[in-house]
């Protein structure tokens, strides 16, 4: 089985594809999609589905989870992730994957244990938690990864 997690967000959109094999899971690709913000919207919505559509041809992944939308004091940059997700969950709905959405409280709790544990946590668990040789570079390719654990250890037993 393999999951696709997602962290959206539109300068920044972290991609985590995790394996489960028997009682064993493990990291198949990792990192960030990344535009510039001198980009337009559409420049980078396309971006953006271009890129996940390639990773779910490339690795046919069984399911797509995303974290919800953190919604802060910053309306527009929450709308505006809002929109990445609307972007991922129908390029998901046309190649016929069932998506999942976990919150960050969901996610925090499931991989480290506490739920409001820090980005450095999330990180330094997701490097354990899939036996890697370093915490990757990017918090949002970790979020990504940890979203797709996170629905391992919710959904399916191992």
């Amino acid at each position: 089985m393999i999951i696709l997690g997602i962290d959206p967000g539109l300068n920044h959109t972290g991609y985590g594809l995790v394996g489960l094999e028997k009682d064993r899971i493990r990291a198949l690709d990792y990192g960030c999609i990344v535009n510039s913000v001198s980009e337009t919207f559409t420049e980078k919505i396309k971006k953006i589905h271009l890129e996940i559509d390639s990773l779910i041809k490339t690795y046919s992944p069984h399911e797509i989870v995303l974290e919800e939308i953190f919604f802060s004091k910053n309306i527009r940059s929450a709308l505006n992730v809002g929109k990445v997700v609307g972007v991922v969950s129908l390029t998901a709905t046309l190649l016929g994957i069932d998506f999942f959405v976990y919150t960050p409280l969901q996610i925090k709790l499931s991989v480290v244990g506490y739920g409001r544990a820090s980005k450095l946590q999330v990180q330094e668990m997701v490097k354990i938690l899939l036996n890697l040789p370093e915490k990757p570079d990017s918090d949002h390719a970790a979020d990504a990864l940890a979203v797709a654990i996170c629905h391992i250890h919710n959904i399916h037993s191992y």
